[in-house]
């Protein structure tokens, strides 16, 4: 909801993204595919970290940031890129490989730090808040 809340006020005109840009005019440009799947690989990737309760928090919290906000964005993005700029999908591809080296260190870095939260806020983490020994990191 947060990310939807996010997109409804670059869309009303606020300066929110990168370079100060926002307005409806983003929702046609060549990075609106990114936009729209925003708040569907959020929603995976809690989903995933929501329902996948058996392994260790870290891991489960990596490999989630890397379906969801790596596989999931990238579906939507590349899609969207390549109606937008009237490409091939594997031409879009190329356009945004460079990016994807990038993402899977910050998946790993969101995992680690999605364990120590959990550690040290044992509720703040609700997919797992039943209580702080139920949270395995």
């Amino acid at each position: 909801m947060a990310v939807l809340l996010f997109l409804v006020l670059v869309a009303i005109g606020l300066p929110l993204l990168s370079g100060g840009r926002g307005g409806l005019g983003l929702f046609v440009s060549p990075s609106a595919g990114f936009l729209i799947g925003w708040p569907i690989a959020a929603f995976a990737t809690g989903f995933i970290v929501e329902k996948w309760q058996g392994g260790p928090l870290a891991v489960v919290a990596t490999v989630a940031s890397v379906i969801g906000c790596i596989a999931v964005m990238y579906v939507f993005g590349i899609t969207g890129l390549a109606i937008a700029l009237d490409r091939s999908l594997i031409e879009a591809t190329g356009l945004v490989a460079a990016f994807i080296p990038g993402d899977v260190i910050k998946a790993i870095m969101a995992g680690a730090l999605t364990a120590a939260l959990a550690r040290a806020r044992p509720a703040s983490v609700l997919s797992r808040s039943g209580s702080a020994n139920d949270v395995r990191v």
